[in-house]
C-alpha cells in the first residue's frame, strides 16, 4: 500500500485509504472484521519505519472470540514516558438499508453517480455533484477514521526519533455491538502501562455531524456518554381468555411501561449545552410461542439508555418508582374493568388480587437465598446452556430461572440490567492531565481555526455510544456493586474489568471525522475538513500533549 500512497499528499492518502477501508466489507459480528484487521496489518507493515522495526506493529489476537477477530497495534516510540493513544473501529454495521442498491454499497463512485441524479433528497443529490463528498457504507461510521489515523501513523513515522512521548495507534473490531475489540485492548494498555508508559489520553476521531440545518460547526468532545440497558421481566398471572379479566396481563404492564419510559425526554439527564438523548426501547415482546388462547404469561421489555453524570443506581431507583406508580395504577384500574364487568351480568361479587410486586435481580436472588433455596445451580445450569448465545437472551432466562425458584410464584416486575454496559467517561480537572488537555485542547483550536476559518465547539460529552467509554471509570465503589448485582452473572456473561479501567483512568478526546447520515444509506463524509484539516489537528494536539508546556506557546 505504501508504493500507492508515497507520492500523494496527506489529504490524498487519507481518500485513497478511505476508499480501500470502505471497499473491504467489515460488518459487526462477521469474519470480515477479522479480515479488515489484517488488511490493515498489511497496510502498516507496508510503511518504510515498520519494514525497520517489524516489532512496533502487531495483532493481538481477542480471547474465546468465536469469530476470531483481532486487534491491530502499532507504536512510535518517543524520547518520554507520555503517551496518545490513537483509537478507531474498523467494523460498519450492514447494508440491508440500501435496499436494491445494496450491490454497490461499498463503491463511492457508483454510490456517487446514482445519487448526482438522485431527485428524493435534494441535499443529497446537491452534495454528490459538488464532488465534496464520499459515499459508502462506513464512508462516514468509520473508516475514514481508521484512514485519518493511519495518515497520522505514517507522517511521524517518518520523525520518529524527534517525538517527546510515544504515539500508541489502535484499530479494533465490535464498536457497534459489544465492543469486544476495546474490552480486550484494556489489557495490552495494562501491560504496557505497567511497563512505563504515561497515558495522558486518548484519541477518537468517531464521526460528528451537523446538529441541524446550517449548522457547519465542528464539535469536539472532552468525554464519551455512557450506556446501560435496562430491563423488566414482567411475570404476570395468565388466563383463559373466556376469563380474561382475572388475569394480570404482562403484555399489558409492558405497554404501559413503555408508554412512560419510551422517548421521555424528562428521563433524559439535564445537562447545559450537551445534546442528552432520552430513553429509547430496543425490545418489546411476550412469552409465546404458538398460537393458543391463554394470555401470555411472562413479558420482556428493555431500553437504551445513556448516562452522562448518572449511575446505574440512579437509574434503577428511577425506572423502580416509575414501575411500581405504572403497576399500582393498572391494578386498581384491572380492579374496576373485573366488578364493572361483573355487576354488568349480574354475576355476584368476587375478589381477585391485582397487585403485582417491584424488585431488582439482586434483591430477588438475595430473598431467596435467604429462604435456603439453591439459586446458584439453578443459574450455574442456564448460564452453561446459554454459552455463546446472544447476552441479552441469557439474562432473561436468568430472571425467569429466579422467578421460578420463587414458591409463591408471584406477579412481579424483576428489573436488572443487561449487557452491554458503557461506563461514562468525562475529563475532570481532577485528572491528573486534566487542566493540561483543556488548555492544550483549547490552544490547538483556536490556532487550527485561525488557520482555516473553521468553527469549533467543545463539549463535555460525546452524545452516541463509543469506545473511549472504557478508558475510564467514575461511578464509586457502591454504584458498581449495585451494577455488578443486577447484571445476572456479570462475571460470566459480560465481564468488563472494572478494576482494570479504573487503574487505567485515560481520558477520551473525540476529534471526529465530518459528515452525514451515518447509519443510513445516503452516509457520507465531507472530504475537504476530514481529509484536509482533521489530520493535522489530530497530529498536533497529540504532539502538543506529549510534549512539555512550552509547545503551546510556539
Amino acid at each position: 500500500m505504501y508504493e500507492k500512497l508515497q507520492d500523494l499528499t496527506p489529504e490524498m492518502q487519507a481518500e485513497t485509504l478511505t476508499r480501500y477501508l470502505v471497499s473491504l466489507k467489515s460488518y459487526t459480528g462477521t469474519r470480515n472484521e477479522r479480515i479488515k484487521a489484517e488488511a490493515i496489518y498489511d497496510i502498516i507493515a507496508s510503511f518504510p519505519y515498520f519494514k525497520e522495526h517489524p516489532e512496533e506493529v502487531w495483532i493481538q489476537e481477542i480471547k474465546h472470540d468465536p469469530l476470531g477477530r483481532k486487534n491491530v497495534w502499532a507504536r512510535l516510540k518517543g524520547k518520554g514516558t507520555r503517551s496518545v493513544l490513537f483509537h478507531s473501529h474498523i467494523d460498519t454495521v450492514g447494508t440491508d438499508d440500501f435496499g436494491s442498491l445494496q450491490e454497490i454499497a461499498h463503491d463511492p463512485d457508483q454510490l456517487q453517480a446514482f445519487f448526482k441524479n438522485h431527485k428524493g433528497d435534494l441535499r443529497v443529490q446537491e452534495e454528490a455533484r459538488s464532488g465534496d463528498w464520499l459515499f459508502g457504507r462506513g464512508s462516514l461510521d468509520m473508516q475514514s477514521g481508521a484512514a485519518v489515523h493511519l495518515v497520522n501513523l505514517l507522517e511521524m513515522s517518518g520523525s520518529q526519533e524527534d517525538l517527546d512521548g510515544t504515539m500508541l495507534f489502535l484499530f479494533n473490531p465490535d464498536e457497534e455491538s459489544e465492543h469486544a475489540g476495546m474490552l480486550a485492548a484494556l489489557e495490552e494498555l495494562h501491560r504496557m502501562k505497567q511497563e512505563g508508559l504515561e497515558f495522558v489520553a486518548a484519541v477518537n476521531n468517531d464521526f460528528i455531524a451537523p446538529m441541524f440545518d446550517g449548522d457547519t460547526t465542528k464539535y469536539i468532545y472532552t468525554g464519551a456518554a455512557g450506556k446501560v440497558l435496562p430491563c423488566f421481566y414482567i411475570y404476570g398471572r395468565e388466563a383463559h381468555v373466556g376469563d380474561v379479566l382475572t388475569s394480570v396481563d404482562p403484555t399489558l404492564i409492558g405497554a404501559e411501561l413503555n408508554r412512560r419510559i419510551n422517548q421521555n425526554t424528562e428521563l433524559a439527564e439535564d445537562l447545559e449545552g450537551e445534546y442528552v438523548l432520552p430513553p429509547a426501547c430496543l425490545h418489546f415482546k411476550d412469552d409465546k410461542k404458538d398460537y393458543n388462547v391463554q394470555t401470555a404469561i411472562s413479558a420482556h421489555l428493555y431500553f437504551n439508555y445513556f448516562v452522562f453524570e448518572k449511575t446505574a443506581e440512579d437509574v434503577i431507583e428511577k425506572l423502580r418508582g416509575i414501575t411500581e406508580e405504572a403497576v399500582k395504577e393498572l391494578a386498581v384500574e384491572s380492579s374496576r374493568k373485573y366488578h364493572d364487568f361483573r355487576r354488568k351480568h349480574g354475576f355476584p361479587s368476587s375478589e381477585w388480587d391485582f397487585s403485582v410486586e417491584v424488585c431488582t435481580f439482586g434483591e430477588l436472588e438475595d430473598e431467596l437465598i435467604r429462604q435456603g433455596i439453591d439459586v446458584k445451580s439453578k443459574l450455574d445450569k442456564v448460564v452453561e446452556h446459554y454459552k455463546g448465545r446472544d447476552k441479552r437472551e441469557a439474562a432473561f432466562a436468568l430472571a425467569e430461572a429466579l422467578q421460578q425458584l420463587d414458591p409463591e410464584k408471584k406477579p412481579r416486575v424483576l428489573l436488572f440490567f443487561a449487557p452491554p454496559f458503557l461506563p461514562h467517561n468525562y475529563l475532570s480537572e481532577k485528572n491528573q492531565f486534566g487542566s493540561e488537555i483543556i488548555e492544550k485542547l483549547e490552544f490547538r483550536l483556536k490556532e487550527t481555526s485561525a488557520a482555516t476559518g473553521e468553527v469549533f465547539t467543545t463539549k463535555r460529552f460525546f452524545p452516541y455510544l463509543a469506545d473511549g467509554s472504557f478508558l475510564s471509570l467514575h461511578e464509586s465503589e457502591e454504584a458498581v456493586d449495585v451494577l455488578q448485582k443486577n447484571i445476572p452473572r456479570m462475571k460470566e456473561l459480560y465481564p468488563v474489568p472494572i478494576d482494570l479501567i479504573r487503574e487505567l483512568n485515560i481520558p477520551s478526546i473525540n476529534i471526529g471525522v465530518y459528515g452525514r447520515d451515518g447509519h443510513k444509506w445516503t452516509e457520507r463524509v465531507y472530504k475537504p475538513y476530514t481529509f484536509g484539516v482533521l489530520p493535522k489537528l489530530i497530529r498536533d494536539f497529540a504532539l502538543d500533549l506529549v510534549s512539555v508546556r512550552e509547545r503551546v506557546n510556539k
